[in-house]
């Protein structure tokens, strides 16, 4: 995983990994797309249902949604919160990197 380097807080208080360059800190600027690829089946994330598919097979399950976002829990009791947006336009790297973090052996981000 390449989570190194500084990390900033935006204003509404989400923490995100800033580029090198000083760019885009959701690596969605200039050059800078990104794409989680669940790893055992080297398969791109499209969409959340593709998303929601391959992380219940790790043992995570809706927990609340509204209108904006989707958020997943272990079924097994953990603390770990996994908060994704309903459309998957507005997915970015910070909630890769989330997803990374949290299932470190099946996921990764990688550069397009």
């Amino acid at each position: 995983m390449a989570a190194g380097g500084v990390w900033v807080f935006r204003k509404d208080g989400v923490m995100e990994p800033q580029s090198a360059a000083g760019g885009s800190p959701t690596g969605q600027g200039v050059g800078g797309h990104k794409a989680l690829v669940y790893l055992p089946a080297n398969e791109p994330m499209r969409s959340l249902e593709a998303l929601e598919r391959r992380l219940g097979s790790l043992g995570w399950e809706r927990y609340y949604e509204n209108g904006d976002i989707v958020q997943l829990h272990r079924r097994d009791g953990g603390v770990d919160l996994i908060a994704l947006p309903r459309d998957f336009t507005r997915f970015r790297s910070n909630h890769m990197y989330d997803i990374v973090v949290k299932n470190r052996h099946h996921f990764k981000v990688v550069d397009l």
